[in-house]
Formats: C-alpha cells, sequence, structure tokens
C-alpha cells in the first residue's frame, strides 16, 4: 500500500462499528486506551507501532458531541505524534454539520468550519464522512473529503421489502434532490412535503404535493433528530390517504423525545444505519430497525487505502 499498512483505530463513540469494519477489512482493531483521568480530561495512549502506517480514526462525532469529538482530537494528535505516515479522520456521522452558515446573518458561529479548522490544525491529512448534511461543508476544509453515501444499503434493504405502490417521499423541499435520486433508483414517483420551522427543532407540515393515496410512502433523508417533521409528516400523510408510511434516515441521532413521539406517531417503520450506536429505547422500539453500513466503510476505507476510486462504489 502506498502509505504503509493500514490501520483502524476508534473511540468510544461507535466501537461496535469499528469492529464491525475491521472484521471485514481482515485486521484487527488499532491497540490503544481512550479513556478519562480522574478530573474528566480525555487520556489516550496508543499501545502499538503506528509509524509510517496509513491509519483511519472512526469515531462519529455524535452525542455527546464534545466528548467524542475531544477523543478524536487528541488521538489524532498521538497518532501524528507516534509519526504515523497518513491519518484520515472517518467520521460516519459528522456532529455540529447542520451550523454550516449564519442565517439572515445573525450573530451566530459557523460552527461546522470551526471543527474542520480543529481537525486540520491537529493533523487530520484526510476526511472520510457519510451522507454529510451539507454538501459545501467540503469547502470548508483544505485536505481531500470523501463524502460517501449510505443509499447503496439503504435501497438494498428498501428493495428486499417487495413493497408495491411504491412513492419516495422528500420531508421538505431541501430534501429534493436526494428523494428524486432515490426515486429514480427505484423507479417510483415523487411526493414533496412542503413545511414551514417556525423556530429550531420544533416544525409544522403544511401542504401535500403529490397523489399519496393508496400508495405505500418512503420518507427519504439524512438525519433524523427529534422526530417531530417525521410523525407530523407521517399523519399528513396517513390522512391524505396512504396506506403505509416508512422513513429511511442514514444517522438515528434521535434526541429527547423521539423514541416516544415515534411510538405514539402514525409512522410504521423507521429504518437507520449504524453511524450512531442506538440509544436503548430505540433498541427496544418495535418500530425502528437498523441496518449496518460497515461493509460500505470497509471497502471505502480500503479503496482510499490502496488509492483507487471511491465514487466508483456508487456509479451504476
Amino acid at each position: 500500500m502506498p502509505h504503509g499498512s493500514l490501520m483502524v483505530f476508534t473511540g468510544n463513540a461507535n466501537p461496535k462499528l469499528g469492529a464491525d469494519v475491521t472484521r471485514r477489512l481482515g485486521i484487527s482493531l488499532g491497540s490503544a486506551t481512550v479513556g478519562r483521568f480522574s478530573d474528566g480530561e480525555v487520556n489516550v495512549e496508543l499501545l502499538e507501532n503506528v509509524r509510517g502506517k496509513d491509519v483511519f480514526v472512526l469515531q462519529p462525532t455524535c452525542s455527546p458531541t464534545n466528548e467524542n469529538l475531544m477523543e478524536l482530537l487528541v488521538l489524532v494528535d498521538a497518532l501524528k505524534r507516534a509519526s504515523a505516515g497518513r491519518i484520515t479522520a472517518a467520521i460516519p456521522y459528522f456532529g455540529y454539520a447542520r451550523q454550516d452558515r449564519r442565517p439572515r446573518s445573525a450573530r451566530v458561529p459557523i460552527t461546522a468550519k470551526v471543527v474542520a479548522n480543529m481537525l486540520q490544525a491537529v493533523g487530520v491529512q484526510r476526511l472520510l464522512t457519510m451522507d454529510l448534511h451539507a454538501d459545501q461543508i467540503q469547502g470548508f476544509f483544505d485536505i481531500p473529503v470523501d463524502n460517501v453515501y449510505a443509499a447503496p444499503v439503504l435501497l438494498n434493504d428498501l428493495d428486499k421489502q417487495k413493497y408495491d405502490d411504491l412513492l419516495v417521499v422528500s420531508p421538505d423541499v431541501g430534501g429534493v434532490v436526494r428523494a428524486r435520486a432515490f426515486a429514480k433508483r427505484m423507479e417510483c414517483d415523487l411526493a414533496i412535503i412542503d413545511k414551514r420551522r417556525p423556530k429550531a427543532n420544533v416544525s409544522e407540515v403544511m401542504n401535500i404535493i403529490g397523489e399519496v393515496e393508496g400508495r405505500t410512502c418512503v420518507i427519504m433523508d439524512d438525519i433524523v433528530d427529534t422526530a417531530g417533521t417525521l410523525c407530523k409528516a407521517a399523519s399528513a400523510l396517513k390522512q391524505h390517504g396512504a396506506k403505509r408510511v416508512l422513513s429511511y434516515c442514514t444517522h438515528a441521532v434521535l434526541s429527547g423525545a423521539a423514541v416516544s413521539r415515534i411510538n405514539d406517531s402514525e409512522l410504521d417503520e423507521l429504518v437507520v444505519t449504524d453511524t450512531i450506536p442506538l440509544r436503548e429505547d430505540a433498541k427496544a422500539c418495535p418500530r425502528i430497525r437498523q441496518v449496518s453500513v460497515a461493509s460500505l466503510l470497509a471497502d471505502t476505507i480500503l479503496r482510499i487505502s490502496n488509492e483507487e476510486s471511491v465514487s466508483s462504489l456508487f456509479m451504476e
């Protein structure tokens, strides 16, 4: 391999995903201590030689976001000081991605840019992420960024269900491009939900554009957070005659009362990936099902390490 033999390390954000990825790569997970000192500071020590190696640090920056981000930064610094040949931050879920602009020139930070600066400052030489909330965040980096898509995994699962009368639904106008791509791949129609969001984390479903009566509606999105939008969308679709309402989302943030909200909703099923580990109540929820992106991430990591095309993974 051009940058030395491949190694993968992980922090405490999603160790199961790290183990699944390395198992598919046929290698052992890198040996490191990632813990805390008695005062709560992050404590990292690498327990094996990384000199000249092609190292990937697999760590989603999900909740607790700041803890997981700090672990990632300290791990990268340790690897750099131990003379790793190349360091790639593999961040399946990129926290702070929704803070990517200053809406209406408000006096707020662009925190996604702050995170990009921090990652580069500690020595990250390449970024691998999945279904980045806003593609333009790639421009915040001055290093190569591979933003890969969970679409092959989600579409494969949806295809196995053998639903008839499928209709792909975009939960808002901003998600139309993603939903249209799914609809094209599934060779089915597209509907759009027009919503207005009066304040952060509160949404109101206003109108449905498209014919949903008697259809199996599949809401496609990158993130499910409070699930407020999703549950209201499911209710609106059922009110307009939808036979069944499913949702496929890449990142299961599921904050606050999201799981109980889903349990009480008209949503028939929510399918998510394992970029973020599920909370215990989400694991116990009969309406939530998880599919794995470990194989996709493993293939991507191997291609990057071998200097092969990544985009060809997603081209028909």
